[in-house]
């Protein structure tokens, strides 16, 4: 075999990077960072393509392992293939151009700047919490001594104990995801925490309404019970009046980086 043909060789990498060379299929796999499934449909409209097109380049990510597809009758749904492709995505947009919020032009409408305020403050990134919130609870936790980041990202004793009882949330057992690990935010550009723990307190606070989805993108807001819980777990007074966001003030885009 020769070395162009090894796994980490030149050939797999330049075919990795020609999937994503393309706006459309980039525009895609940042959509899906939020995590869920979406329709073709769906993607078609967000990325302002024809279904034919849409189809076409979904086929293309499926094919190269960073999408996993889904049927439902006649309906086709694919999301991110999974926590190593979503932090490949994530990754490559912290290094993009960071000209404006997410790289890119800076929003020039206001519904634009308010997307990308709510993506800022708080948001999902894949299946953990992003942006303000997400890194101000990374160091809440560390300053706690519940996160260690001197040596990597690890929990200590304490932290295990805090997710089981304070939380009421045990983290999973086994596996080959790591418990903790961190991921580069975009717009903090600090780490936040993801791995198996950020995906149990991303889940659990929707779960319990602490925080709740602004329209049908990754960007969240935390709820009045949210600041509540934030202040007796963690010491965090920056959303104690927090108040769940009016209809009005719902945004429906679904846009951003990681």
């Amino acid at each position: 075999m020769t070395p162009a043909m090894t796994p980490g060789g030149p050939v797999p990498l330049a075919a990795l990077a020609a999937l994503l060379a393309d706006a459309t299929r980039a525009t895609f796999c940042l959509a899906l960072l939020d995590g869920r499934a979406w329709s073709a449909g769906e993607l078609a409209a967000h990325a302002g393509v024809a279904a034919s097109t849409a189809s076409e380049h979904l086929s293309r990510l499926v094919a190269g392992g960073l999408l996993a597809e889904q049927r439902r009758g006649r309906r086709r749904y694919v999301r991110l293939a999974g926590p190593r492709v979503a932090q490949l995505i994530e990754d490559l947009a912290s290094h993009a151009a960071h000209t404006g919020p997410g790289g890119g032009p800076r929003p020039a409408t206001l519904r634009a700047v308010s997307a990308a305020r709510a993506l800022a403050e708080a948001r999902t990134c894949y299946d953990h919490l992003a942006g303000r919130l997400g890194v101000t609870i990374t160091d809440a936790l560390t300053a706690r001594g519940l996160l260690r980041q001197d040596a990597g990202f690890a929990l200590s004793d304490e932290g295990l104990s805090w997710f089981a009882v304070e939380l009421g949330a045990p983290l999973p057992g086994g596996g080959r995801r790591p418990q903790a690990r961190p991921c580069l935010d975009w717009t903090e550009r600090r780490p936040h925490l993801a791995g198996s723990a950020g995906a149990v307190l991303c889940t659990t606070m929707l779960e319990r309404g602490w925080v709740v989805r602004i329209g049908s993108g990754r960007a969240v807001a935390v709820t009045g019970a949210g600041g509540e819980a934030l202040e007796r777990l963690l010491g965090l007074t920056a959303w104690a009046s927090a108040a769940a966001p009016r209809p009005q003030e719902v945004l429906s885009a679904r846009a951003g980086g990681g």
